[in-house]
């Protein structure tokens, strides 16, 4: 058995323990973001159902689609996504980095979000993955996402391929603290100061004005006075060889593997898919719209994941 504690990119059980969410009761899901589409069809129901109860050791990769019915946007959905609905562009690694102004704007922006963002709950789909691995059928988890979600359902057997929000740490000693702890020294700098969100963005960010950000003050690290830095993989940022090199031997563990919520076009997690293809895994994808595996997986369904997950039995 793995341990989540030794795990690079999980949620260390002993720092974010208050964020486990162990539930029974299935959550209403919030479809705001989640983009429209039919019913499950019983017969794509049953074709999942023989996949994965033909799966022994099954590998999972979920992506924002099995967030946005915990009322989280995605960024690439069609007519709710944040690509469609605005012309905002996530943040990059570089100008995070280089600029101070880009950092000031990201901060203040992620604290007045970060209520909202952080109060999050798991919905259906979290919870049934997490009575998979419970059940032994689901050998290993890796999610895109860094919304704390799955390890908030319980998921332990997990893997956060672009980290979370719920960690900050510096660039400069590599100090690691709760974001938690970060929005109170954000609110002890700024006691005055306020902003309204315009609108809200994947990953905890919200819309404000450069007039708004203007003022906000951000905090250096506390221990060597560096830069502050969420624990997440930026865009034009790459995740590191020893968690790539972690997720690959746990795929060679697996034999086959399930997206859920992703249209991969992000390649690095597109690059676990292509491993899988290599290794002649079969691969089921379950995401709402196209996605980069559709050519070669050996099953697509085209419905919510919280709507169809939970119609699987595990054996």
């Amino acid at each position: 058995m793995f341990s989540a504690r030794r795990l690079p990119g999980s949620c260390r059980a002993t720092r974010l323990h208050h964020l486990r969410h162990h539930s029974v009761s299935r959550p209403s899901p919030n479809l705001a973001f989640v983009p429209a589409c039919l019913p499950p069809d019983p017969v794509e129901v049953e074709e999942l159902q023989r996949f994965v109860s033909n799966s022994k050791k099954l590998f999972v990769m979920t992506g924002a689609g099995i967030s946005t019915e915990s009322g989280i946007p995605d960024y690439r959905s069609e007519g709710v996504g944040l690509y469609a609905r605005t012309d905002r562009r996530p943040i990059q690694h570089a100008e995070f980095v280089r600029s101070a102004s880009a950092r000031q704007r990201y901060w203040a922006r992620n604290f007045v979000g970060w209520p909202q963002f952080s109060s999050h709950q798991p919905n259906t789909a979290h919870l049934v993955l997490r009575d998979w691995e419970k059940l032994g059928k689901l050998h290993w988890l890796v999610t895109q996402n860094v919304d704390a979600l799955h390890t908030k359902a319980g998921s332990q057997r997990l893997t956060e391929l672009h980290g979370c929000t719920h960690r900050v740490f510096c660039l400069g000693c590599g100090d690691q603290t709760l974001r938690s702890e970060l929005q109170e020294h954000f609110e002890a700098l700024n006691p005055t100061w306020k902003a309204e969100a315009l609108g809200v963005a994947p990953d905890g960010d919200v819309f404000l004005t450069d007039e708004q950000v203007r003022n906000f003050q951000v905090p250096a690290c506390s221990k060597c006075g560096g830069i502050l830095k969420p624990d997440v993989t930026f865009f034009g940022d790459t995740v590191s060889r020893e968690k790539v090199d972690f997720v690959h031997q746990r795929l060679a563990e697996s034999d086959s593997m399930l997206v859920a919520g992703s249209s991969m076009q992000v390649y690095s997690g597109y690059r676990f898919a292509l491993a899988a293809r290599e290794k002649q895994l079969p691969i089921a994808i379950l995401n709402i719209g196209p996605t980069r595996l559709d050519h070669f997986a050996s099953l697509k369904l085209n419905s919510r994941c919280g709507e169809l997950l939970p119609l699987i039995v595990a054996h």
